[in-house]
């Protein structure tokens, strides 16, 4: 089958790219045919091996849409107006235009939220008679709550795998968010605790050049890259993850490496619910987080493992006529 693809890539943000290679992966060892709509369709082709078109011209989404068998809306959290309410009227009209043009339309293994109250509705309407899969239980009672019906799936980045590595147990990842620095000053104060106790720090820039300089005011060695194997394989080499970025304790989940959320969006908190796992508001304790860390704090692992294998099961049922 032909499936085009449509979510947040080409803006080299290293959870949506991990989500886009995870998919495209997936789906091109099942031997279908992917497009994906992104904002640097050259690189986006180039990196996962697929085709792609630019998401911002009408004639390229057109030509994509028409050209599919099924069109995939996700993963990401792609239906909430938070952000901006243009947000979610691209990624609603990708899925009215797919529908109109009588494609088999499926919400792919998205968070959904937070909405306004007009945001909601507009999402109910759009979503009538949609097959919907969400990645965590907050989104399907979300949509529950919207007189939606919906399938939990999984974030397609728990199928990623970590290449061959040595795990430092001593090493503890903290992955910061542009736009949070009380967040940040507080993952500062728990980075100088854990070095004090004798851990090693090492800093995520998960969005190149954006949370470059949060993971400076941090202090120490700073990885800063949008390619999601990089990141994956960084995380994969260490004992504990802190991540007020997403998917950096998804990838964390990945690779086995216990984890605690910082919950700026529900969809941390959410995550980190399913997989028994530790969160955290912005305004953390960073001395207790830090004895949850050095305590050795783990997460329910089988969870984490009936969560990958939702996101595994996700593509049968997406793709199912």
């Amino acid at each position: 089958m032909k499936i085009l693809l449509s979510g947040y890539y080409g803006f080299h943000n290293t959870g949506d790219e991990a989500i886009a290679l995870a998919i495209t992966r997936e789906l091109s060892t099942r031997g279908h045919s992917v497009n994906v709509l992104s904002a640097t369709p050259e690189e986006t082709a180039r990196a996962f091996g697929v085709a792609s078109a630019h998401r911002m011209r009408l004639l390229n989404v057109l030509k994509a849409v028409l050209s599919a068998d099924v069109v995939l809306s996700g993963g990401g959290g792609l239906l909430q107006d938070r952000t901006s309410s243009r947000t979610l009227t691209y990624y609603l009209a990708v899925i009215r235009l797919a529908r109109l043009l009588g494609k088999r339309t499926v919400v792919f293994n998205q968070s959904i939220g937070p909405l306004s109250p007009v945001g909601g509705k507009r999402v109910a309407a759009a979503l009538r008679a949609v097959p919907a899969i969400v990645r965590d239980r907050l989104s399907l009672d979300t949509l529950s709550q919207l007189g939606v019906q919906a399938r939990l799936g999984g974030d397609p980045a728990l199928l990623l795998r970590a290449s061959e590595g040595t795990r430092h147990e001593n090493r503890v990842i903290l992955a910061p968010r542009a736009g949070e620095r009380g967040a940040t000053e507080r993952l500062a104060e728990l980075a100088r605790a854990l070095r004090s106790a004798g851990r090693e720090v090492v800093c995520l820039s998960f969005h190149p050049p954006h949370d470059d300089q949060e993971a400076r005011l941090i202090g120490g060695e700073v990885i800063s890259t949008s390619d999601p194997q990089t990141a994956l394989d960084a995380i994969a080499g260490a004992g504990f993850v802190v991540g007020v970025r997403l998917h950096a304790v998804i990838l964390a989940a990945a690779a086995g490496v216990p984890f605690a959320g910082v919950s700026y969006d529900p969809k941390v908190a959410g995550f980190c619910a399913d997989a028994g796992a530790l969160a955290v508001t912005t305004d953390f304790d960073p001395a207790w987080l830090g004895q949850e860390i050095l305590a050795g704090r783990s997460v329910d692992w089988h969870a984490v493992g009936a969560m990958k294998q939702r996101a595994k099961d996700s593509f049968d049922w997406a793709l199912a006529r």
